[in-house]
């Protein structure tokens, strides 16, 4: 009786939980229903948002992910002096409000390296490359995080086996660690480029908030919103739900197909 009542208990938490996310989601369909449609329906806008944010996405969570697999290697079989100083300073994105992350990166190119970047390198503020930029400092505390969860469970000894049997370290890691991880980085990649595809708060900080030209998914919310349109605003975000919902499920079934069958 009290293992029942036990399972009750624990089942209420996770029903209550999917009810109310179930519940967020019919109110946009509901409330997109009552709406009037104050404006024409922005259909170019909406793909421009949709292309801009899939595009860099895609290019900073390549870029994260390029970072991220050499860091994490060495946060996983390697220790060094001050390592866990090293490790909080990597993951202090994940803590980090993103609107302060962006301010910290708008200071930044208000500096004289900052300037000197933008003088004779190319322009960052306000433009598209500040989207892919920010979008890269939120996710690469969890695309480290990540990897390295991916690389903590592959077991030493792989690899040990391989430099016994005359393999350098270089051929080492890229013919026996990264194909046995390659699935775990993949999984890796698609959560990181989902949070990229959502993130607002340092994008709006660095690159603005520019209609056809930096205006992601995200950005495009805020401004329908604050125009009153709410009508594309909620299209915008049905959109985002089904996209993220589509990346999510497809990550669970993909490892739930990895498992071993017993």
């Amino acid at each position: 009786m009290k293992n029942k009542i036990f399972k009750i208990f624990l089942w209420a938490f996770l029903i209550s939980l999917v009810l109310f996310f179930l519940a967020l989601i019919f109110g946009l369909f509901h409330q997109l229903k009552i709406t009037s449609v104050q404006k024409q329906f922005a259909a170019g806008e909406i793909f421009f948002a949709i292309k801009l944010t899939l595009l860099t996405a895609t290019v900073s969570s390549v870029i994260a992910l390029i970072f991220a697999v050499p860091i994490a290697y060495i946060l996983s079989r390697y220790n060094f002096p001050l390592k866990n100083i090293v490790n909080s300073i990597l993951y202090l994105p994940i803590v980090i409000s993103p609107i302060a992350l962006g301010a910290m990166l708008l200071i930044f190119f208000n500096t004289p390296a900052g300037k000197f970047f933008e003088a004779y390198i190319f322009r960052v503020v306000f433009e598209v490359p500040a989207i892919i930029l920010a979008q890269f400092i939120v996710i690469i505390g969890l695309a480290i995080s990540l990897v390295k969860s991916v690389f903590d469970y592959i077991n030493p000894e792989y690899e040990l086996i391989s430099r016994t049997l005359g393999a350098t370290h270089s051929q080492t890691f890229f013919h026996i660690l990264l194909p046995t991880a390659k699935k775990g980085i993949l999984s890796a990649f698609l959560l990181v480029w989902a949070r990229a595809v959502g993130e607002f708060g340092a994008t709006v900080t660095l690159a603005g908030a520019t209609t056809m030209k930096t205006e992601t998914m995200p950005v495009a919310i805020f401004l329908s919103f604050a125009s009153c349109d709410i009508y594309n605003a909620i299209i915008l975000m049905l959109i985002s739900l089904f996209i993220g919902i589509a990346v999510l499920y497809g990550i669970h079934v993909y490892a739930e197909n990895r498992k071993p069958q017993l």
